[in-house]
């Protein structure tokens, strides 16, 4: 199964994603391919899997990836073979993924595996003080070009499973976890 986590940048999936996949045995991730820049606090291979925009390039004309998207101006697309192996073990897969991304990725894999959809919303006001007090805080212009997503990807939310307020971080892995509990039944 693949359980997608969306939102808008600094909504919480990754902290949300790395705390499910502590506390549940079968839950795995697979990291995402782009290519952006290594951030401070990034692991190759594990947070992203870093590559150039050449390469990138390649990967879409090969059909490695499952989806793929510009975002804040970098590639960022699913991996066929990881995500696939995954799957095949049994694990539950979850994933980060963008609006855009998650669109593309219920059309393609509906019919072949388990989805379930899940959106982390988080006020306008809240998104900003959560960026601006990032690690790997971005610049303004960066920061606003993030804001400036918000109405878009917000305009998304019919198209999910489950739209979960993330104000209370332990309350939102609590149903996430228990989301999929009953999905794996």
């Amino acid at each position: 199964m693949l359980v997608i986590l969306s939102g808008v940048a600094g909504a919480g999936k990754d902290t949300i994603k790395k705390a499910i996949i502590k506390r549940m045995d079968n839950v795995e991730s697979i990291p995402s391919i782009t290519d952006r820049p290594i951030r401070n606090g990034d692991v190759p291979g594990e947070t992203y899997i870093f590559v150039n925009n050449e390469e990138f390039k390649k990967m879409i004309k090969n059909g490695e990836l499952y989806e793929f998207d510009i975002h804040h101006n970098h590639y960022y697309g699913v991996p066929k073979k990881q995500l696939n192996e995954k799957i095949k073990a049994g694990k539950t897969v979850i994933k980060d993924v963008d609006v855009n991304g998650t669109e593309n990725l219920v059309k393609i894999l509906r019919n072949n595996m388990k989805v379930v959809t899940i959106f982390l919303r988080v006020p306008k006001e809240e998104l900003r003080r959560r960026l601006e007090e990032r690690v790997d805080k971005p610049d303004e212009k960066e920061i606003e070009l993030r804001l400036g997503r918000f109405d878009f990807e917000e305009s998304k939310i019919d198209n999910y499973d489950y739209v979960i307020d993330n104000v209370d971080q332990e309350e939102t892995i609590q149903k996430i976890m228990e989301i999929i509990k009953n999905a794996e039944k």
